[in-house]
């Protein structure tokens, strides 16, 4: 691994590798501190999300350009590929629960929190929704500890979870067409895998084996903008991330992004973000 790139883990610390379909591990925080002594680096993970439900202390959590500073209880969920890190105060502590992509995707119709998007919810008001999902929480980790790793009642627990974590995000609303749903999130793990080749969209219509329509309405009622438009940020977040995390050229980070003329690539960052691309990473590093 070169010094410009993202780390990419299986967990934490250690080299990424493929993982089963139900895969599912869980830890706190506190059991890696001998790896990151409280500073865990910008960093994603290429098949897994995250449950991170922090149960004491505080600190600064990032997920791609966004910062928070929190205290317990907060809650978060990062999916696949999805840039984060963290720096905690000492006696800081949570559960971390990671899931396989291919357990999620079996998941997609049993909770109402899209799972190609990061989550992150703070405790604002007192809700007993936090109370019940810290027993979730609790129960997971009690099944896994006794081993029960592949029992489907784990599995429904992790569904449970993740659906407060949509109650605990008041303004998450609730996807009603599953159909929908598994259409917008194929097409954005597609876009994943294809947006530096600058596909056509009648490309991805095809791949996907759906029609011009379904595609554009699963993607506007659930990614919230046209086909093209998350091609576009998909191509802008990669650039964001390179920026932020690695100390490779404006040249050569139009070039990985899939723009042809790094001119071009300069006018369109400044059109999304008002600043050309070396004035924005100088702001934010």
């Amino acid at each position: 691994m070169s010094q410009s790139d993202i780390p990419d883990f299986f967990v934490y610390g250690e080299p990424s590798r493929a993982l089963d379909v139900g895969f599912l591990h869980v830890e706190t925080v506190r059991e890696r501190n001998n790896i990151h002594l409280g500073k865990v680096l910008p960093h994603k993970h290429a098949q897994m999300g995250q449950i991170t439900f922090w149960t004491s202390g505080r600190g600064v959590y990032r997920i791609e350009d966004q910062v928070w500073d929190f205290s317990a209880p907060t809650v978060s969920f990062v999916p696949s590929n999805v840039v984060h890190g963290f720096t905690i105060e000492p006696g800081t502590d949570a559960l971390v629960v990671s899931v396989a992509d291919g357990m999620l995707k079996d998941l997609a119709g049993l909770t109402n929190l899209p799972l190609d998007a990061p989550e992150f919810v703070e405790k604002s008001v007192e809700s007993t929704d936090w109370d019940r999902l810290s027993c979730v929480l609790e129960m997971i980790a009690q099944e896994y500890r006794q081993g029960h790793r592949n029992d489907k009642i784990l599995m429904n627990l992790v569904a449970i979870a993740l659906s407060h974590i949509a109650r605990l995000g008041a303004d998450r609303p609730i996807i009603a067409q599953s159909a929908n749903l598994a259409l917008a999130q194929a097409f954005r793990r597609l876009v994943d895998e294809q947006f530096r080749d600058s596909w056509p969209l009648d490309r991805y219509v095809q791949t996907l084996g759906t029609t011009p329509h379904l595609l554009d309405k699963a993607s506007r009622q659930i990614l919230r903008m046209s086909p093209k438009e998350v091609v576009l940020e998909r191509r802008l977040l990669e650039a964001k991330r390179l920026l932020l995390f690695t100390i490779r050229t404006v040249e050569d980070i139009a070039y990985e992004t899939g723009f042809k003329d790094a001119a071009y690539f300069s006018r369109f960052f400044r059109s999304r973000e008002g600043e050309a691309p070396a004035a924005w990473r100088r702001s934010r590093t």
